[in-house]
């Protein structure tokens, strides 16, 4: 994912139609196919099976619910990503600064998803475990 805007970086810098702009465009393409897309649905898939086997034990915890933010932003962004790289070309492109800047957004994401399923923030005590 933190190649993505990386590319359309070069793509955008590059002369329209020149062999780097192709280059870019073939690399995009392939990275989106082969590596962003169904290594995105894969996870989805084995990450909803996971929580549907635990979901009496973890439908409680905040962290799991922070995590489940964290997942879903990293999918928008990659929609967000295939969005601007569609508009590459048109008037509409997004520009070089703003691409480099949105390039940190699904790492620091991933951080956070991380650090919550690692420290378990936000537990919910039942009261059953009160005595």
């Amino acid at each position: 994912m933190l190649m993505f805007p990386r590319l359309m970086v070069y793509r955008i810098e590059a002369e329209p139609g020149g062999e780097t702009d192709l280059m870019m465009a073939k690399a995009i393409d392939r990275l989106k196919k082969i590596i962003l897309t169904p290594s995105m649905i894969g996870t989805w898939i084995l990450g909803l099976t996971l929580a549907g086997l635990q979901w009496p034990h973890i439908m409680g915890f905040g962290w799991f619910h922070l995590k489940l933010a964290m997942v879903i932003g990293i999918s928008a962004m990659h929609g967000v990503f295939v969005g601007m790289n569609k508009k590459i070309g048109t008037e509409k492109a997004p520009k070089p600064k703003t691409l480099r800047m949105m390039n940190e957004i699904p790492f620091l994401l991933a951080i956070v998803a991380v650090i919550a399923v690692v420290v378990q923030p936000f537990w919910l005590i039942h009261t059953s475990d009160i005595d």
